[in-house]
């Protein structure tokens, strides 16, 4: 008798096990990442669409679209059928929630890796939090070049650096003088009082410098500024023939109106990934907003003929936010699918097999204008292509570099009361 409760006691024992083991493996097929921007704040319209993105990566990585041109797409999920299960937090613009949040997601979420945050400020702190627990951090468009330079082992940045972009701009602005009389000599900087401003300041400053170009004026401001008068004041009496410009969001639509209101233009305004990428913001601006410049990865009209392939992917986009992909925007869906790539490819949700995957193999990345991304020291993505475009009817034309160009740039940008 007792031998038959003991087997009974066993079997049931051995029972229950199955169905534990059975929810664990239900569980497996489902991977959670962590996905941290700003919903709210001065920037959250940028941060929204930037969760988009990722979401819209997500779909298809989850299910089957063979008629997709884009690694991963044709099966569903990864691993035999893992899902990814996105949870999404708001950081609100503000590194210290950034941080909190990052380790919230990952001690009580149990997320497995995060993409984020939009913010350089915020990406920082985030990040080191990552890399603290040994666990991957992807940032799609998060610029400071610092990001990429602190020697990390699980951080990876898609998106060029304001370093890359500061050295771009002095040799477009080079090869203006040279090839349209430009007559550039002296440049001047406005940027927000932010991880991200003060750095592509510094990377803007020194570029100038390197190449011969006199730095009049160096004015910072405080994100989410109602009020520019005095910042544009001091550029326009210092009048700069260049500025180089790094203002997100509302702070870039009240630089450029306050410019108006002054009746004060530069020759050349050259933009990091501002507003001035912002879709939304160019359309809010209409004429005001045309012949600004600035680096861009991706436009519809740099889709159109070079990454044919975004078209159907950037549908399921576009029915979530009303505007094509911008330059950030769709980093951020590239992060989400290099690192579906890399787990593919390690096999295995082994973070230090995959971290070794994501540090040393090249990924196709049709989402990416250079077509490929592969991540060197730091974490920097050594593919990452950005090329130069000027607004014009709202349109992102392509000015430089001369492979790219389909028309030359109005330089001197028109006068505002000639537009």
């Amino acid at each position: 008798m007792k031998t038959r409760k003991l087997l009974a006691v066993f079997g049931l024992c051995v029972f229950t096990l199955g169905l534990f083991a059975g929810g664990a493996l239900a569980a497996d097929k489902v991977l959670k990442i962590g996905v941290v921007f700003p919903l709210t704040g001065p920037v959250a319209t940028a941060g929204q669409r930037c969760v988009a993105a990722v979401e819209t990566a997500a779909e298809v990585i989850n299910n089957a679209h063979p008629e997709f041109n884009v690694p991963l797409a044709a099966q569903e999920g990864i691993l035999g059928g893992t899902k990814i299960q996105l949870v999404v937090a708001d950081h609100q613009g503000k590194p210290d929630v950034g941080k909190s949040e990052a380790e919230r997601l990952f001690n009580q979420e149990g997320v497995w890796a995060m993409i984020g945050c939009y913010n350089s400020a915020v990406t920082k702190p985030a990040s080191a939090v990552a890399e603290r627990m040994k666990r991957i951090f992807l940032s799609g468009c998060s610029s400071s070049a610092a990001l990429t330079e602190r020697g990390y082992q699980y951080f990876f940045r898609c998106a060029p650096t304001d370093k890359t972009e500061s050295h771009e701009f002095v040799e477009y602005i080079q090869w203006l003088n040279q090839n349209q009389n430009a007559g550039i000599k002296t440049v001047g900087l406005i940027y927000e009082n932010t991880e991200f401003g003060k750095h592509a300041a510094d990377e803007g400053k020194a570029a100038a410098k390197e190449t011969g170009f006199e730095v009049v004026a160096d004015v910072a401001f405080n994100p989410g500024a109602t009020n520019l008068n005095s910042e544009v004041q001091t550029l326009k009496a210092k009048n700069p023939d260049a500025v180089f410009g790094a203002c997100l969001g509302g702070d870039y639509t009240l630089w450029v109106r306050t410019m108006k209101q002054m009746n004060w233009l530069p020759k050349v305004a050259l933009n990091y990934c501002t507003g001035y990428q912002d879709p939304k913001i160019a359309q809010q601006l209409g004429p005001d907003g045309d012949f600004f410049m600035g680096g861009t990865g991706y436009s519809p009209e740099i889709g159109a003929k070079y990454m044919p392939d975004v078209a159907a992917v950037e549908k399921i986009y576009t029915a979530k936010v009303g505007v094509p992909f911008d330059s950030d925007s769709i980093q951020e869906a590239v992060a989400l699918l290099v690192l579906a790539q890399a787990i593919e490819k390690a096999g295995s949700l082994d973070v230090e097999k995959v971290a070794k995957i994501l540090r040393t193999e090249t990924f196709d990345s049709p989402l990416s204008l250079g077509g490929k991304v592969a991540f060197g020291p730091g974490g920097q993505n050594m593919k990452a292509t950005s090329i130069i475009t000027q607004l014009h009817g709202g349109k992102y034309m392509p000015v430089f570099p001369p492979s790219y160009a389909e028309q030359a740039a109005t330089v001197p940008m028109t006068p505002w009361g000639k537009r």
